[in-house]
């Protein structure tokens, strides 16, 4: 392990968790990939020299039991990166099944706040400051036919940021947002891979690309790092100018 700070990447064992925490291991920081799959987790921490531990974090014991878990092997959490997210189905509002909502508030939203509320205590406890870097979606600010429910809780984490930022500022923690467009990831593969699917999604992007997890991961270790320093509250979109459109 290397003697940089301790960063928990939330979602850690795929997509662009596993490019965010391959990035700060790089960087010589001491990875933790917290996710519910526990094989996928560990597979992911050995090819990184990382760390693995199980978290579901949708269930604040689990996240609190992780945490102390990070927190007694390594000290108390420096960098989080909350990552997980799921889209788990889509379909029209007046037709989307209410597991498929509920599934949804419960990983990304309550999942965002009950990992930013153990790990900012101890940050808080420890004194010496933070940094917490949330994954949002430019689905919080354009919306797509179908996928209401997702785009719904990436607004409200986009809100959770912001006021995040404003109650942790005066302990030194700062909190930021990155807002991916689409980006190629185990989770959109079957849609990506579909040619028409894909064509009908670059048409939308100015850039004319789908963004990878290359594109997103350094945009999160500035955030993380020192040459941010004066940046909190912020959700910056990666998108290939998207929004532009």
């Amino acid at each position: 392990m290397t003697a940089g700070r301790t960063v928990l990447v939330t979602g850690g064992a795929s997509g662009i968790g596993r490019a965010v925490a391959e990035a700060f291991a790089a960087a010589g920081d001491r990875v933790v990939i917290g996710d519910r799959d526990e094989v996928a987790a560990a597979r992911a921490a050995k090819e990184l020299d990382a760390r693995a531990v199980t978290m579901d974090v949708t269930d604040a014991e689990s996240v609190r039991s992780a945490v102390a878990e990070v927190t007694g092997a390594l000290g108390p959490v420096e960098v989080l990166v909350n990552n997980a997210g799921v889209v788990a189905g889509g379909g029209p509002l007046v037709s989307l099944p209410l597991e498929v909502f509920d599934t949804v508030v419960a990983v990304n939203l309550r999942g965002t706040f009950t990992v930013t509320q153990a790990v900012a205590a101890g940050m808080i406890e420890a004194g010496r400051g933070g940094r917490i870097v949330n994954i949002s979606s430019i689905g919080a600010r354009q919306p797509t036919p179908g996928l209401g429910h997702y785009e719904a809780t990436k607004a409200a984490v986009d809100a959770l940021t912001r006021t995040s930022a404003l109650e942790l500022a005066a302990h030194g923690i700062r909190v930021n947002g990155v807002a991916p467009g689409p980006v190629h990831t185990p989770m959109t593969a079957g849609l990506m891979d579909d040619p028409q699917a894909r064509a009908a999604w670059e048409s939308r992007i100015p850039l004319a690309k789908i963004g990878t997890t290359d594109d997103i991961a350094p945009l999160v270790l500035f955030l993380a790092s020192d040459q941010a320093g004066h940046i909190t509250g912020a959700v910056v979109q990666v998108d290939g100018g998207q929004l532009l459109t």
